[in-house]
């Protein structure tokens, strides 16, 4: 999908962002693009407890059609001033222009705004995602651990096992956390850059000792670098922002990358980083609100060249009509009559 849209903020946006985060008179403030800039839409003032009031200011103003971005102040607060929710709805019947130019600019706004005000950020298609208790059941889902599927379970206990009979009297006792491996702070702050288009590639690695997945490398990267960036003997993540023009259309578009170099692993390895994969992309796709276009699995660099990328974010359509096409009969000929019936039962031909 389509980002850097350019859209930036309005002096109208930018004075009630600054009033509502240095006071406690607004309880919510609604952002519309219009225009190609962030233009301020309406507010509401705080009159009663923060919950009392949210559906009966937030559900009003959410549009069937039309997208927004809504932040919603709590009655709590941090060092920074009250805490605010940013919610951003993008309704299934709103048009695929609107829904892309609203989340390319969504990063926009929480920058306009001050992320260190924003406690939570929710995105909603119905408005039972962004009423208070889908809020609280949001709430209630981040606090869970991650399900573990029958094969993670599986891992995981198999890992165990292996934990266990290392143990000895000169060593310590191991916790296990399970295949769904917290990443390193380096790590979500790279990729936290990366969702705000800050940098363009993060390379991440398991650390199998403290069970962590970790940054391996930020470092700026063009497709023809992508190749050499593929280890040749151990398993890796990567992310990688695609730059490229379709159909008239500059388009970024973000591409998982997972690479696992066949046999040359060991097999804890290739266990671990299948089923750490998952996860991963569904932490940074639901935490992180980054929209991955493309979840690509690699043995070898050699396979990244631009033919391959495009063709994979952009998958040809009725590709093969053409080969089951019918053919056509001689020019000017009407043909034989068709045979409906075996030789001899009485038919004669025309």
């Amino acid at each position: 999908m389509s980002h850097q849209t350019g859209i930036q903020a309005g002096n109208d946006v930018k004075d009630v962002f600054a009033n509502a985060r240095s006071g406690d008179d607004y309880r919510l403030v609604k952002i519309v693009i219009e225009d190609e800039q962030l233009t301020f839409g309406t507010s509401r003032k705080a009159s009663k407890s923060w919950d009392s009031e949210y559906d009966p200011l937030v559900l009003p103003l959410l549009e069937d059609d039309v997208p927004c971005y809504i932040l919603y102040r709590l009655d709590s607060q941090n060092n920074q001033g009250y805490e605010w929710i940013f919610l951003a709805w993008s309704p299934d019947r709103a048009s695929v222009r609107h829904k892309m130019l609203y989340a390319a600019t969504r990063a926009t706004v929480k920058k306009e705004f001050g992320g260190g005000h924003i406690k939570e950020e929710i995105f909603g298609t119905a408005k039972e995602d962004l009423s208070l208790c889908g809020y609280r059941k949001y709430l209630t889902s981040q606090a869970a651990p991650l399900p573990l599927t029958a094969a993670e379970e599986e891992l995981r206990q198999i890992k165990l096992n292996s934990v266990q009979t290392d143990i000895s009297v000169d060593t310590k006792q191991q916790t296990l956390q399970g295949v769904a491996f917290p990443v390193h702070q380096d790590g979500m702050a790279a990729l936290e850059k990366f969702r705000d288009k800050k940098i363009n590639y993060i390379q991440l690695k398991i650390d199998f000792e403290e069970e962590l997945i970790r940054l391996c490398s930020t470092e700026p990267t063009e497709i023809r670098d992508l190749p050499s960036r593929v280890p040749k003997d151990t398993a890796r993540y990567h992310f990688f922002l695609y730059k490229h023009s379709h159909e008239g259309d500059y388009l970024e578009s973000t591409v998982f990358l997972y690479s696992m170099p066949g046999y040359k692993c060991s097999i804890k390895e290739r266990m671990l980083y299948s089923s750490c994969k998952n996860p991963l992309v569904d932490m940074v796709e639901n935490n992180l609100k980054m929209e991955i276009e493309k979840k690509l699995e690699i043995e070898s660099g050699e396979e990244l060249t631009a033919d391959f990328l495009y063709e994979e974010v952009h998958p040809k359509q009725h590709a093969h009509k053409q080969a089951f096409a019918k053919p056509k009969g001689p020019a000017g000929k009407r043909g034989i009559r068709r045979i409906t019936r075996p030789p001899g039962d009485g038919e004669e031909d025309d």
